[in-house]
């Protein structure tokens, strides 16, 4: 008996959900058709955009069925097409894109023009629509198949170093999101020498050297050390004093969080195990850099415990310097 009801009411469980979800699809064709059918620029567009965007932000359910029914193509066009004063369409259609690349990105990543409506809404000068596209980016690069394809966009790319390498600079939020989407980017190693020669590098740093918003140097320091593993970074890190910088971080006495510590040290062995003897110069080349790496190895100082990845990289780094000093007193 006991069984028999519990089969039922699983039996009506599952009949309920088929029932929402078929709502649900109806809620999504209904409204991708509105969108459609509506006059471009019009009020009946715009809250179409803008029940799109509030149902895909609430409704996790809802993306897929939005996507599968065509709304990518239609709020990609949203952002190509509306003048920069339309601020609040743009919002919204860079929202919802936003809402439904965490649950569809298959279906926005293969919209003709995705990525043209992307670079088109990181240009804006409204941060909030800027902001979405920088994170809908970062949904998009967890996927790795992606990195290489968005990352062959240079224009694309470009736009989203220009969030923080403004006159002025960016909000915090746009900037976080930037530097989340172009870590992803610098995970595929080919992808590091295209953000080195489109200026990656001195905005990079200057975030690092200049900017005292929370978060952002750990942010910023981790871009780094992905950026620096290409040959290209020795060049472009010696002209801004990279190398000195970042063995300023490693110093516990510098002040720096435990994670920025470990960045840095994960940049500098990433730039000299990519750029050879011409690395390994330059940070022997600054007073004090493996006492403070033998520090960080070590464990020692710092407002934390060092993590087990900071010690290896740390470790890792020192190997190199030792090695490189040794070869340098027995050819003396």
């Amino acid at each position: 008996m006991i069984h028999q009801t519990a089969k039922a009411a699983s039996a009506d469980a599952r009949k309920r959900s088929r029932r929402s979800m078929e709502a649900k699809h109806r809620k999504a064709r209904s409204l991708v058709h509105r969108l459609a059918s509506s006059p471009a620029r019009s009020a009946a567009t715009d809250e179409a955009i803008a029940e799109i965007r509030v149902l895909s932000k609430h409704d996790p359910e809802i993306r897929a069925p939005l996507a599968d029914f065509g709304a990518v193509p239609l709020l990609a066009s949203a952002l190509l097409d509306r003048d920069s004063s339309d601020t609040e369409a743009l919002e919204n259609a860079s929202a919802a894109l936003l809402n439904l690349s965490i649950s569809a990105r298959e279906a926005v990543m293969s919209t003709s023009g995705i990525l043209d409506a992307l670079t088109a809404a990181l240009r804006l000068s409204y941060p909030p629509a800027a902001q979405h596209a920088a994170a809908t980016l970062y949904s998009l690069l967890s996927v790795d198949e992606y990195r290489p394809i968005i990352g062959s966009k240079r224009p694309l790319v470009s736009a989203l170093l220009d969030l923080f390498r403004r006159p002025g600079g960016a909000a915090t939020r746009s900037i976080k999101d930037a530097l989340k989407a172009i870590f992803l980017l610098a995970l595929y190693p080919l992808n590091r020498a295209t953000l080195v020669e489109l200026g990656a590098v001195p905005p990079l740093f200057a975030l690092v050297v200049k900017d005292g918003r929370q978060g952002v140097m750990e942010d910023a320091t981790a871009v780094i050390s992905q950026v620096a593993g290409c040959y290209e970074s020795v060049d472009a890190f010696r002209r801004v004093a990279g190398v000195a910088i970042l063995v300023e971080l490693v110093d516990s006495a510098t002040g720096a969080s435990q994670r920025a510590r470990e960045n840095a040290a994960a940049a500098l062995l990433n730039l000299v195990m990519c750029g050879g003897d011409k690395a390994i110069g330059d940070v022997m080349e600054v007073e004090g850099a493996e006492a403070v790496v033998r520090e960080l190895a070590e464990g020692v100082g710092g407002g934390g415990e060092v993590s087990a990845r900071g010690k290896s990289k740390a470790d890792a780094l020192l190997r190199v310097l030792e090695r490189a000093r040794g070869s340098h007193l027995v050819r003396g």
